[in-house]
Order: structure tokens, then sequence, then C-alpha cells
């Protein structure tokens, strides 16, 4: 199979037509269109139908549109591997996107192993999981970090590499607990609550575990930035979730205590790349690191805690 034929077939596919795809390409409409037609002798069925102005795909050219992504986006991985080798001597640029959802703490252990890989350079970048994903289909990022998958509105290709998941751990300052006793989860009926943003994924989860548990409390906040919640959370201003994974750094840097778990809600984190099989350095350094250590740890279930009684004088 001659190649170009397949690429000037993808680039006709993806615009509609074949004057646009010349353009694009820089070559007569004639020759993209003789192009495509010995395509469509060597594979024996035609490729495209003619819609008013445009060309649709037929059936047969739906499914070697999927088969020409696929080779091209191989070649674009065969490319990026190559020039990995050859950047002996010279420091490795690694592009990292976060998710602004992901909390602070687990973005630093997910990332931190790419600095064991020789002489690398990171750029990390936070932003909504929607705009990282577009730069990465652009190639300006290597890698995304989020809390969910690729989601089926958005039109990337790229794949989603499952990390590893996380209980979910309650927390509030003591004087907090104090003024909201009793067993957990009952104590949050009514207790003011920090809330993951309604579009996020764990704020979905919360909500519909709140129900499940028939517990209503009083939402004070909501935030797209995790470590905005964990601030507030710090000063009292609410009980706040966070991945319980975590939960010893986050009593000692907040001064904060654990309630209780939030049986049955989990929160999963993936890596987001263009790779189908991952082969950038630093990609593997953090995907082996995630699975086999960072969320590998005993999960010791979180004991829920009631305030201490005072005694009396």
């Amino acid at each position: 199979m001659n190649y170009k034929h397949l690429h000037y077939f993808l680039q006709v596919a993806e615009t509609g037509s074949v004057a646009r795809a010349s353009e694009q390409l820089h070559l007569t409409p004639q020759t993209v269109s003789g192009q495509i037609q010995l395509l469509e002798e060597r594979l024996g069925s035609p490729l495209f139908a003619r819609s008013g102005r445009r060309l649709v795909l037929t059936d047969t050219g739906r499914m070697v549109l999927d088969y020409a992504k696929d080779i091209f986006a191989l070649g674009a991985e065969l490319e990026a591997s190559v020039r990995e080798r050859t950047t002996h001597g010279r420091a490795l640029d690694f592009r990292i996107g976060v998710a602004d959802a992901v909390p602070k703490a687990i973005a630093y252990h997910l990332v931190e192993p790419a600095f064991a890989v020789e002489n690398v350079h990171l750029v990390c970048r936070e932003w909504k999981l929607d705009l990282l994903l577009a730069e990465l289909a652009l190639h300006k990022l290597d890698l995304v970090i989020a809390d969910a998958p690729i989601p089926s509105s958005v039109s990337v290709r790229a794949f989603s590499h499952r990390l590893g998941s996380s209980t979910l751990s309650f927390f509030a300052t003591p004087a907090l607990r104090e003024r909201h006793p009793g067993d957990f989860p009952a104590c949050l009926d009514g207790a003011p609550v920090l809330m993951p943003g309604e579009d996020s994924a764990m704020g979905q989860r919360l909500r519909a575990w709140f129900q499940s548990q028939n517990v209503r409390p009083r939402l004070v906040g909501e935030f797209d930035d995790s470590a905005l919640i964990q601030e507030f959370g710090r000063r009292s201003a609410g009980f706040f979730a966070a991945p319980g994974v975590i939960a010893p750094g986050i009593e000692a840097q907040f001064g904060v205590r654990s309630v209780g778990v939030a049986e049955g809600v989990e929160e999963d984190f993936f890596a987001i790349s263009v790779e189908r099989r991952i082969t950038h350095p630093c990609v593997v350094a953090i995907t082996q690191a995630a699975r086999n250590e960072l969320f590998q740890m005993a999960r010791k279930p979180v004991r829920a805690t009631a305030p201490r009684r005072r005694q009396a004088a």
C-alpha cells in the first residue's frame, strides 16, 4: 500500500472536500482526486460518496479512516521515540498538564518520579481538562494527569491510561468537629461542607453519595481548585473530602483530622497521552510508580472519629 495515498485520503476525510484538502497539501485537486482513486482501486471499494457539495465516508471509508488514524499515530510515536534517543547530552523536555481538579499532593506524588529520568526538564501546566486535552492534541503537551478519562464529548485522538484509585476521606478541624459531634456520616447532616465543582467527576459522586446516605449537608462553597478547598478547610469553613491515600499528609499540613471514609466512593486518576503504547521515559516512570507504589499502599480503613468530650471541672 502506498501510504502517501492514505495520507491524502485522511486529509480529504477530515476536511470533507478535495479542494480544501488540496490547499492543505499544496497540491492540485486533480492530483488529490487521482491519488484517492488509486487507493480505492487498491482496496477494491469506494471510500467516499457525494452528499451535496461535501464528500462523506462510505462504511468502508469509515473503517479505513480508523486504521489510518492509528497508523499515523504510531508514526508520530516512532518519531518521538527516535527524538528521545537523540537527546543524550541535552535536557529532555517533558511537558505535562495537570487538571485543576486533581489534588496538589496527588499531582506531586504522580509527577515526582519523572525527575528520576536523567537530565529531564519539566514544564508543568495546570488548567481545565478540556483545554489541556486541546493542547495535547496539538502536541504542546506530552501527558495530561486527570481525575477522569477522556470525556466522550471531546474529540481528541488520545488514550487514557488508568493509574489507580483512592478511597475518599472527610476531614475537619478539631474545632469544627466539636461543633458537629456524632457518628460519621450522620455528623455531616446540616454541617457546612466544601465541595468540588458541580461539573467535576468527584463533585457528582459526592452528591450522589450524600443522597444514598440520607445526609443533607449545608453546601457553603464550591471550588474547582482542590488546594482552595483545603485552605478554607484548615480555617474551619467546612468539612471537606480528599483522597485517603494522602490522608497523613493532609492532616499534618492543614491541622485537620480524618472524620470518616465515604464508603463506596473512590477517586480515579488517569494519565492521558497520544501514545497507545507508553514509550516516553518520563511517562513510563510516572505510570510504573503510580501503579506499583502510590496506589498500592496499604489502605487501612480510616476510623470514624468523634470529638473528645470535655471533662467536668
